[in-house]
């Protein structure tokens, strides 16, 4: 069942003096199952933070929409504080995150006092932080975040997120900030979660080996839209889309040389005609696309945008060329 789906999700941004409006995510269509991991991965500025905000509800689609548990979302202050009970975020910077003069337990309990939690305040708070790895939690109860390490506070940000009890969380760079030796413990974190809650989650990152280790599916992200999408071993042992395997060739494991791409991503107020991949495409670039017959097409033809489901799905004229070769 699907738990959470962008529909078809537009978010532009105005620009002045008459400029065209930025489209930081274009038309998206990506949905995440109940007790799914998926991950959401792309470059800097791909839009993986807009599409992650809007799906929280923090950022209202120009076109589109989002839909929880079979419900359109809607955007009043009360429908919106109901949605945030179930569907929760993590921030990737914990000492940004948590208040340095609150204590833990304050940090943890703000989400219960907000919502009004009727139960007993001082147990959901143990309960949460002992779900974090943080035992005996009491002996955390008076700390404030500078007494503490930093995979010790992103498990306070990841208990102030499980006090609520959600159904899915939205991790966004959920180690980015983290020592290599830490990102294991949280990720083992995460994964326990899912199993002894059935929670879901959508993990938003510019880390493939992040993706490969906790994800169930992997949706790669690319000027506002999802360019590939499948199950997370299919997609980065044998990636179809030239981007994909562009990100994939700089891995220090991976085969080959690495793939260089020339130029930045293109503006999102001028987003090209075509493939909006075409002019760093390095298959374009070396003849590969013309010879498979596909190269005026990937000039002048948008590839359709990718269904929200679970199927394998790429975006691309030259990956479908070689298939129904």
């Amino acid at each position: 069942m699907t738990l959470l789906s962008a529909q078809a999700l537009h978010v532009t941004y105005p620009r002045r003096h008459g400029s065209p409006p930025a489209r930081a995510v274009d038309g998206v269509e990506l949905g995440i199952g109940a007790g799914e991991i998926v991950a959401l991965v792309g470059e800097s500025g791909c839009g993986k933070t807009t599409l992650a905000r809007a799906l929280l509800g923090l950022e209202p689609p120009t076109g589109g929409r989002v839909v929880f548990d079979g419900e359109p979302l809607r955007y009043s202050s009360r429908a919106l504080k109901a949605y945030r009970r179930r569907v929760q975020l993590v921030l990737q910077d914990p000492t940004g995150s948590l208040n340095p003069r609150h204590t833990v337990y304050e940090a943890v309990a703000e989400g219960l006092r907000i919502h009004g939690h009727g139960g007993d305040e001082r147990t959901a708070v143990a309960e949460a932080l002992s779900r974090a790895g943080l035992r005996p939690a009491e002996r955390f109860f008076l700390r404030y975040p500078h007494e503490l390490s930093g995979g010790q506070r992103q498990r306070v940000v990841i208990a102030g997120a499980l006090v609520l009890q959600p159904e899915l969380l939205v991790a966004d760079e959920p180690v980015a900030s983290l020592d290599a030796s830490v990102r294991g413990e949280i990720l083992a974190l995460l994964l326990r979660l899912r199993a002894d809650l059935g929670l879901s989650a959508l993990v938003v990152t510019h880390d493939l080996g992040l993706a490969w280790n906790i994800a169930d599916r992997v949706a790669v992200m690319y000027l506002g839209r999802i360019v590939e999408t499948g199950d997370v071993e299919q997609v980065l042992t044998a990636p179809r889309h030239p981007y994909t395997q562009a990100l994939l060739s700089v891995l220090p494991e991976a085969p080959g040389d690495p793939v260089v791409l020339t130029g930045e991503p293109p503006d999102p107020t001028r987003i090209p005609a075509g493939c909006r991949f075409h002019a760093r495409c390095q298959v374009l670039a070396s003849g590969e696309a013309e010879r498979a017959g596909v190269a005026d097409t990937c000039r002048n033809e948008d590839p359709e945008v990718l269904g929200g489901d679970a199927r394998a799905q790429v975006a691309c004229h030259w990956a479908r060329a070689r298939i129904t070769a």
